[in-house]
């Protein structure tokens, strides 16, 4: 007779299971203090094999944790074959999409993934990543009681604990930061108003809505350009890149698509994307027909009032010069500036690598202190046990 207090990890295997895996959270975390759903719909466009962009160059393995019948958690397990062209040592995987309230389904969780990943050799695991460092990221430490922010996850106190208990030690953290638009940021971040005429032919211009293809391509090569290298990047493809951009139609406005140019050649990129949870919050991730009417119009209205930087780069080619120094405090001014005709009151700057100092200082002159943090967690893979 089964032991209906046993825990069961089984991978996902049918279409049910799947949709059931991408709605989970809002199921297990439903009446969470600080807890918003994204929308389904958001989230299928994340991890549906058959939606997602990732699945052209990874593949993963989704793997649910089952009590007496009920599902009490998720995980990922995948490998992206951008990340491993890299020639990284050892040979790393991922694991990601981890949530759970019942923390006893944690380590098995994190064993599934560990297995499925030995399978193909890989020799080091690292995570959360929601598929890879281009989606949501670590778990959340810190700041389970701000607002919800667009493609930030959110988890339940002590689930980063639990990791770690499982064998995983701390691998980065990653900070966020919330810029109220007005007077008092803009005085912070001290950039004088003939600056730009000072460092010679520097122009900033929005996205040409009539060539957003083209526009798409050049923020994929400043972003890979400016991030190569760093700690855990994984280079954006076209597909992914055109996807999002496409994603975001329906709220994208031209002045969202910061663009620097020096000499005639783009040099710096931002990108910020106003925050849904603004307009779908009161939704439950599954709106009903009403719901989907009520979301149209609020998009159509653009009510919004955060956004969140979520590209951001500048080209190597200008590092050691007063230009690359000067470059990112530019974009941040250029945001403010053009706060006063968007209806954003807060911007958020986020997922800052502990370790990038320079960045942090920046953004630290304008709000001391990161609101949220996000931890990443990695583990040696030894002998099966």
């Amino acid at each position: 007779m089964p032991n209906p207090d046993q825990i069961i990890v089984a991978p996902v295997m049918s279409a049910r299971q799947l949709a059931l895996f991408i709605r989970l959270p809002r199921v297990l975390y439903r009446g969470l203090a600080g807890y918003v759903p994204p929308l389904d719909m958001e989230q299928k466009d994340i991890l549906h094999p058959k939606r997602s962009p990732f699945f052209t160059h990874g593949k993963a393995q989704y793997f649910l944790a089952w009590r007496g019948g009920k599902p009490i958690g998720r995980i990922s397990a995948q490998i992206d074959f951008l990340a491993l062209a890299q020639d990284n040592e050892p040979k790393t995987g991922f694991f990601g999409a981890l949530d759970a309230v019942d923390m006893a389904c944690v380590k098995p969780l994190l064993a599934a993934a560990e297995a499925g990943l030995r399978q193909f050799g890989i020799e080091r695991i690292r995570g959360p990543w929601t598929l890879n460092s281009n989606g949501e990221s670590g778990t959340m430490i810190a700041g389970q009681h701000e607002p919800p922010m667009i493609g930030i996850g959110w988890h339940p106190e002590g689930l980063g604990d639990t990791i770690e208990q499982a064998g995983f030690a701390k691998a980065m953290d990653l900070f966020s930061y919330k810029m109220e638009v007005g007077p008092e940021a803009e005085k912070a971040n001290r950039v004088p108003k003939n600056l730009r005429e000072r460092l010679g032919d520097v122009k900033i211009r929005g996205l040409r809505k009539d060539r957003v293809p083209e526009d798409a391509e050049i923020l994929k090569t400043i972003y890979n350009d400016a991030w190569e290298g760093t700690w855990g990047n994984v280079p954006l493809t076209t597909i992914e890149v055109q996807t999002l951009l496409k994603a975001l139609k329906p709220v994208l406005k031209p002045e969202q698509y910061v663009l620097v140019e020096f000499n005639g050649e783009p040099v710096a990129i931002a990108l910020v994307v106003p925050n849904i949870f603004d307009i779908s919050a009161d939704l439950n991730g599954a709106p009903s027909p009403l719901g989907w009417v009520k979301l149209a119009t609020r998009i159509l209205k653009h009510d919004f009032h955060s956004a969140r930087v979520i590209l951001l780069g500048v080209k190597k080619k200008l590092s050691g010069t007063a230009l690359s120094a000067i470059i990112p405090a530019l974009l941040i001014d250029e945001l403010m500036q053009r706060g006063h005709v968007l209806p954003y009151r807060t911007i958020e700057l986020g997922w800052v690598l502990e370790t990038n100092l320079g960045i942090r200082n920046l953004i630290e002159r304008i709000v001391p202190t990161p609101y949220k943090t996000h931890r990443m967690y990695e583990k040696i893979l030894g002998a099966v046990e």
